[in-house]
Order: structure tokens, then C-alpha cells, then sequence
């Protein structure tokens, strides 16, 4: 078994092409070397911004030999009447590059049979790997020099070795050699004699190839400078992956900012830092400090210039959000209301402020039906799109929330509804935190329901897997809020007056609950079985969530497969048939009797465990039932009396589920 190396010299690549790029390659190799019938043990994927490699270990030598079976015309066509090849018949040997005497002849048609030897791996590599390079996808390729194809970025150099031995590709105008590059500053080349010593190499260069590895350092590091200086860092996972994307040599500097900075709100001083400026913050006992790490992809150990770089870099992006934080505070949050007026929403869909009026009353509807004092939840949507008007948020945009709820605390405001404006926006993520104030879920709840009916009533329902409104984003946060804090509310009656107030009349409220449920089984599709999910969708789960959720719990935990069998049946006798009325004096047989006296005992309760038992006492009466009677009499009016029959019970199963669809 053999290994090979595969590494693609680049310029410098966009982190985001980076984290696709690896999976791609993957795939594509994985597909190619499965399409040629080559075996392998593994691929291994290497990334970092200069380089992409491809590592294939346990690689088979050689395509495994084959035959061929080639069907030709029938006899009759391929021979004349001296058993000759016809034209017919000397045109398929010519086209599959058969000899007369290969052909055969099995149940009236030519055949041949060709043992194809395989190719060797080596030649399809190169025959192949040049298009599996050009077909790689991602946003912004470009092209250069006189070339047609595009890349993310320019080929500058290829490595292409086979075991111990170089093996020729050509990809555009660059020819593979054993050649590689370290670090940008390290200056020499570096021979690459076989795949094994490929990290190694480059580690020599100063190029850590391996992104987990790389990772798994920048951790390391950032961890031992704050821990120097007796602080903590958090690094969240999308900053790591970008900062891991953008050096192939981490260094970490411990840099700091003038205190006077922390003056201004903190989620404005870790934005500059993290999202800006790809520093990790640095705290101690929980509070934000002036000192933050940067990551350098650097050769040496003289920090200095690197440190006042930061520093010149980070001031003037705190001096600007300085100057807006005192500007802004010149006035209470409540007078930018008014500003909304002059902010589209969505087009056709009225101003911000026309959408503050529809939170408000959404909010106080929800508050209503809560029962929950609304006071504080009516000021919460009435001042939650207020910070959209306030320079802060204009320049950092993923602040609005936090940046109203710190000037919502400025203007003295009370603290739930300071809470409640940072909070409405929650979740920001599938694996954010959720509101924990009632204001922040109410008003949370109308402004999701208001972003996804305005969506869909300008007829731009969602297609395909991306989501560029938000609105999956949204939905999912709506379903999360209501199901973990219990919350008794019927969304499809909110649905309703959210469509009802927007400026449109468009009827698309089975579109928008269609699209909640669908997000509503893939989310709970993590915990429970999808036959158990769409089986407990009797009904409109939207009017009462959390029956739907106890419903597909009690299923779950269920385990009665004479029960789901018995309901089935039920199922397929009705069909489509039913009748409302049951007439005792009708029954023939004591069978009839006992399972309609079975059913009128059942106690109907929202505890489904102690309702599914009462469901599995059924099973000897349905049984007997079953055994006895014949359902479709040849008189009409004991065959619709024992319809009935079935249907009161199929009503019965129809309070948890659709046993029609689940699974024994």
C-alpha cells in the first residue's frame, strides 16, 4: 500500500474559503478515488492560508483488472447469411475496439467479453487531479495572469509526491515539483522527499500544516499568557476558526488599551476586539480588563512593534466609539423613537416605527394572555428598535440590543426593561442563551412572528437551505422561548393578528404555520423520532405547544406495539368511512357491548402516560371485537352502528396521536 501528497501553494486565502475548502476536498477525493475503483485506507485534509493538502494513506497501487460484457446486435444483424460480420457487425467490434474473434454469441445476440486490466494509481492521478483542483467551489474566485479557469487565489507553487517519488501534475501553468515553502519570512525552500515527513518539514519551516494542531496551540497559548497575568480569556469558536484560518505560525502578545476605555459599555470594547480586530479580550473576576491577546503569525520574539501597532489600531477604533457613546447619551433612548420613522422596515412592510406600533400591541396581546403585568413589556417594545437611530449601533450593527439596553440604563430606566431590550433579540444563535426576563420572551416572541410574517406575506418564503431574512433563525427562537419557560400561548391565533397588522392583506397564514412546524420537528427531530413527531401532529400543534411536547414525550416512552397495531387496524377498516351515531339496542354481540363500554370509560387527561394506559386496556376488548364481528354487515344499519363504533374509538387513539404513522 502506498501514500500520497498532495499540496497546493497558494497566496493567501479568505478564511471563510478555508473551513469549505477542507470538507470539499474530502469529498471530492473520497468520490474520485471510489469512482475509479482505487482503494484507501485514509484522506486527510491539511489547511492553513498558504497551503492546501491532500494526504491519502493505505492507496492501492493499481485499479483492480476487470471484465468487460459488451451486447451487440442480435445475430441475424451482426452476421450475414455465410456467418460473416455484417456492417452492423464490424461497426460494434470497431466501436469497443474488439478483434472478430472476440465476439460470441448467447441467447441470439453478439457479445464480447474483454478483460480490462487496471490502471495504474499513478496515472490516474495525474490524469485527474489537475480538474479536481480547478472544480473546487467558493465565493470571489478570481482569475490571473492570461488563464481562463479561477481560483480563490493565485497557484503559486505544487508539491506532488507518490511514496518516494515526484509525480508530475500540471495545474494551469504551475508543474508539480518536490518543492515546498515554510513561513513567508523564513525564506527557503523545503524538500518534501515523501508524504510521512510532510509536518515535520514544515514545522522545520516554521508552519504548523495540521489546522487542529494549529488550533489546539493558539488555545494553548492564549491560556498561558492570561494565565500570567491572572486573567481569563473566552474565545468563542467562530474567532478561534478565524484566527486559526489567518496564520500558519502562532505567536501570542499580550497588548493593552488606556483604562479609560472601559469606560464605554464592554459589548462595544469586545466587538472592536473580537470582530474587528480578531483579539482575544482578557478578564479578571469576571470584569473586562484594558490588556487583550493577539495572535501573530510571526518568526521571532521582538514584540514591541507588534504590540504598538495594536495599540495605535485599537485606539482609534475606542476613541470613535468614545465620541458616539457621548454624543448619543445627550439624549434619553425614547427620543430616537422617533428617528424610526425614518428607517424602512422592509419594503412594503412600513417603517421601524410602524413596526414598533405592531410590537406593541402584539406584546401587550401576549402579556394579556399570560396574564403578566404589561407595564414594563409595552416601555420594552416601545424603546426596543429605538438604539437602530443611535450612531453606536449604526457603526457596530451586532450590537443593537445591548447597545439600547446600556442607554435604556442611562436614561433610568427601570431593570426589566433594560433587560428586556437586550433580551428581545434572543437567541442570536442555535446555541445562544435564551431571554430570561418575561419582557425579553414577549417582546421577543412578536418581533420574530412580525419579521417572519412580513417576510412571507411579501412573497419571499424561504427556499433551500440558506437563510438570508433571519427567519428560520427566527422561528427557531420563537419554539425554543415558549417551550423552555412553559409559556401557555396559542401562536396560531398570533399569527393571525400579526398578519392582521401588517400593512398588506395577503392571506398566507397556513404558509407561515406550515413553515413553524416544519422548524418545530427538526428541532425536537435531535431528541425524538421523526415517525413520533409527525404521528402526535393531530390536529394544530401551534394552538397549544406544549400538549404537543407531553404528547410526544408519553409516545416516546411508550411501548405497547399490540396498541399501535390495534389503532392501526382501526385505521384501515374506517378509511375514510365514519358515523357519529352508536345505538346500544344495535349490538349483536356481547364483544360489541364490552368494547363500547371499555371506550366510555376511558378518562380523558393531559397526563398521556396514564391516558396511554387506559388505551392499553383496551387491547383484549379490540381484540375480541376483531375476532367476533364482522364489521361490514350485510345490513346498513348495524354496519354504520359498528363504524360508529370505530370511530368513537379511533377518537380515543386520535387524542395522543396518528398511530397510522408511527412505527410499531
Amino acid at each position: 500500500m502506498s501514500k500520497y501528497l498532495l499540496e497546493i501553494g497558494v497566496e493567501e486565502l479568505p478564511y471563510k474559503f478555508i473551513t469549505s475548502v477542507e470538507a470539499q476536498l474530502r469529498d471530492s477525493f473520497n468520490k474520485f478515488l471510489g469512482a475509479n475503483n482505487i482503494k484507501f485506507d485514509n484522506i486527510e485534509v491539511l489547511t492553513t492560508p498558504r497551503r492546501l493538502a491532500v494526504i491519502i494513506d493505505g492507496l492501492a497501487d493499481a485499479q483492480p483488472d476487470s471484465t468487460k460484457i459488451f451486447k451487440g446486435p442480435i445475430k441475424k444483424i451482426a452476421y450475414d447469411e455465410n456467418g460473416n460480420l455484417s456492417k452492423a457487425g464490424e461497426g460494434f467490434a470497431k466501436k469497443n475496439g474488439l478483434n472478430p474473434e472476440d465476439l460470441y454469441v448467447e441467447d441470439d445476440y453478439v457479445m464480447a467479453k474483454v478483460e480490462v486490466k487496471g490502471k495504474s494509481t499513478k496515472d490516474v492521478l495525474i490524469d485527474n487531479i489537475p480538474s479536481l483542483i480547478l472544480k473546487l467551489q467558493g465565493s470571489h474566485f478570481m482569475r490571473w495572469a492570461d488563464h481562463e479557469e479561477k481560483f480563490s487565489r493565485p497557484i503559486r507553487w505544487l508539491v506532488s509526491v507518490y511514496n518516494n517519488d515526484e509525480l508530475k501534475i500540471k495545474v494551469l501553468d504551475i508543474e508539480s515539483s518536490k518543492i515546498s515553502r515554510g513561513h513567508r519570512s523564513y525564506g527557503k525552500d523545503i524538500i518534501i522527499n515523501n508524504p510521512d515527513e510532510y509536518r515535520a518539514k514544515l514545522k522545520e519551516g516554521y508552519v504548523i500544516a495540521d489546522q487542529k494542531e494549529r488550533r489546539a496551540k493558539i488555545i494553548e497559548l492564549a491560556n498561558e499568557k492570561a494565565s500570567e497575568i491572572g486573567a481569563t480569556t473566552r474565545i468563542s469558536d467562530d474567532l478561534l476558526e478565524e484566527v486559526t484560518n489567518i496564520c500558519e505560525w502562532p505567536v501570542a502578545v499580550v497588548c493593552n488599551f488606556d483604562e479609560e476605555y472601559l469606560n464605554i459599555p464592554d459589548e462595544v470594547t469586545i466587538t472592536v476586539m473580537e470582530s474587528h480586530q480578531r483579539y482575544f479580550a482578557l478578564f479578571k473576576d469576571g470584569k473586562l480588563t484594558n490588556k487583550f491577546i493577539t495572535i501573530a503569525n510571526y518568526i521571532g520574539d521582538e514584540f514591541e512593534n507588534i504590540k504598538a501597532g495594536n495599540l495605535r489600531v485599537i485606539k482609534a477604533r475606542l476613541d470613535d466609539a468614545v465620541f458616539f457613546v457621548k454624543n448619543d447619551t445627550k439624549k434619553k433612548l425614547e427620543e430616537y423613537v422617533e428617528n424610526l420613522k425614518g428607517m424602512t422596515f422592509q419594503k412594503g412592510m412600513g417603517s421601524v416605527y410602524d413596526k414598533t406600533q405592531r410590537l406593541i400591541k402584539l406584546s401587550k396581546q401576549i402579556a394579556e394572555v399570560l396574564g403578566v403585568n404589561d407595564t414594563d413589556v409595552i416601555r420594552t417594545a416601545y424603546l426596543c428598535k429605538a438604539d437602530l437611530a443611535t450612531n453606536l449601533v449604526f457603526e457596530f450593527t451586532e450590537l443593537q440590543g445591548f447597545i439600547g439596553s446600556d442607554y435604556a440604563k442611562i436614561s433610568g430606566e427601570t431593570d426589566a426593561v433594560v433587560q428586556g431590550i437586550k433580551e428581545h433579540y434572543f437567541p442570536l444563535n442555535a446555541d445562544s442563551e435564551l431571554a430570561q426576563g418575561i419582557e425579553g420572551q414577549i417582546v421577543g416572541i412578536a418581533d420574530k412572528l412580525d419579521n417572519i410574517c412580513a417576510v412571507f406575506a411579501s412573497g419571499k418564503k424561504p427556499t433551500g437551505s440558506s437563510d438570508p431574512l433571519g427567519v428560520r433563525r427566527a422561528a427557531l427562537g420563537i419554539i425554543k422561548t415558549i417551550i423552555e419557560n412553559n409559556l401557555e400561548i396559542n401562536l396560531s391565533e398570533l399569527i393571525k393578528l400579526t398578519l392582521e397588522l401588517l400593512p398588506v392583506d395577503v392571506d398566507c397564514q397556513a404558509d407561515v404555520e406550515e413553515f413553524i412546524i416544519q422548524r418545530l420537528t427538526i428541532f425536537l427531530g435531535e431528541t425524538y423520532k421523526k415517525d413520533i413527531l409527525e404521528g402526535c401532529l393531530i390536529g394544530n400543534p401551534l394552538e397549544k405547544l406544549s400538549d404537543y411536547i407531553k404528547r410526544v414525550q408519553a409516545v416516546s416512552e411508550f411501548d405497547s406495539p399490540m396498541t399501535v397495531e390495534n389503532a392501526n387496524r382501526v385505521i384501515r377498516i374506517l378509511k375514510d368511512a365514519s358515523f357519529d351515531v352508536v345505538d346500544e339496542d344495535l349490538f349483536q354481540y356481547d364483544e360489541e357491548r364490552n368494547l363500547y363500554s371499555a371506550v366510555k370509560s376511558i378518562k380523558t387527561t393531559d397526563d398521556y402516560s396514564e391516558y396511554l394506559k387506559q388505551l392499553v386496556g383496551l387491547n383484549s376488548k379490540v381484540d375480541a371485537f376483531f375476532d367476533k364481528v364482522l364489521v361490514m354487515d350485510k345490513d346498513e344499519n348495524i354496519k354504520n352502528n359498528r363504524i360508529g363504533l370505530l370511530t368513537l374509538l379511533k377518537s380515543y387513539y386520535n387524542l395522543v396521536a396518528d398511530f397510522s404513522k408511527i412505527k410499531g
